[in-house]
């Protein structure tokens, strides 16, 4: 992910959440230098993307989406997937994320791609009418080997 992908990962990003991530927040991450990956085609433009904060032997996961119309197709597992390449590509041992306690969607995904939940941050995200949603904290081993997917 560059600048020159902001107007297309911005527009994905409220196609996808009633609370979305703001540009300065893509711009924040990425001058932080972040892992910021898009997936994108010739014809489609920019179909999803995640944003990755490396640490000491861990890397968290701090966005990871699929433009709405593009779900359902196995792209979150192969963004995924390339999170955890790109892990073991630095040698880091564990993956973390938080996730909304109702997307159980995206929960079974993890769940599916080794992911344990080991948390929950109380009011962690906005939701309507001033009220707060949990948020699930979920980690997994990263595999040493090169197979795919996380251990």
């Amino acid at each position: 992910m560059t600048t020159l992908d902001l107007d297309p990962v911005v527009a994905v990003e409220r196609s996808a959440y009633a609370f979305p991530w703001t540009r300065g927040n893509f711009v924040d991450s990425l001058a932080a230098g972040y892992l910021a990956e898009v997936l994108a085609g010739r014809a489609a433009g920019v179909v999803g993307y995640f944003v990755a904060m490396a640490g000491v032997d861990e890397m968290h996961l701090l966005n990871l989406t699929v433009a709405p119309a593009w779900q359902g197709r196995g792209l979150g597992q192969l963004l995924l997937d390339a999170v955890g390449q790109r892990c073991r590509d630095a040698g880091l041992a564990t993956l973390w994320l938080e996730v909304r306690a109702g997307n159980e969607r995206a929960r079974e995904l993890y769940r599916r791609r080794g992911f344990a939940e080991v948390g929950l941050r109380r009011g962690y995200y906005p939701a309507p009418q001033s009220t707060r949603e949990d948020a699930v904290v979920m980690s997994a081993p990263v595999a040493r080997g090169s197979g795919d997917g996380l251990d």
